[in-house]
């Protein structure tokens, strides 16, 4: 179980990581005008944000059905990691359209 929680929480980082980097791309960008690449980095922010978040659903849905989940440094550090890249990319969003209407 450890194994697989381990795998999931990496899955988590590492596509979480992916959906901040295209969401900062995607705002650089946006800063240069160019806005149908920024959306299509947006929509590979979401796409790698959906990948880590069904991730952590797989967790939530063991735990629902009774599968005691450990908690270890490496599932806080994901579960702070998926949280701050969809932050980033909220606000990033937010941002790109400031620079549109501009």
């Amino acid at each position: 179980m450890h194994d697989t929680n381990d795998m999931i929480s990496m899955t988590i980082i590492a596509n979480s990581g992916d959906a901040r980097s295209y969401a900062f791309q995607a705002l650089q960008e946006a800063k240069l005008g160019n806005f149908e690449a920024a959306e299509q980095l947006l929509a590979k922010s979401k796409e790698s944000e959906n990948i880590a978040h069904k991730a952590q659903t797989e967790l939530l849905f063991k735990e629902a059905n009774g599968d005691k989940q450990d908690v270890n440094v490496l599932l806080v550090h994901a579960q702070d990691h998926l949280m701050t890249s969809m932050l980033a990319a909220e606000l990033i969003k937010e941002i790109i359209l400031l620079y549109k209407n501009k």
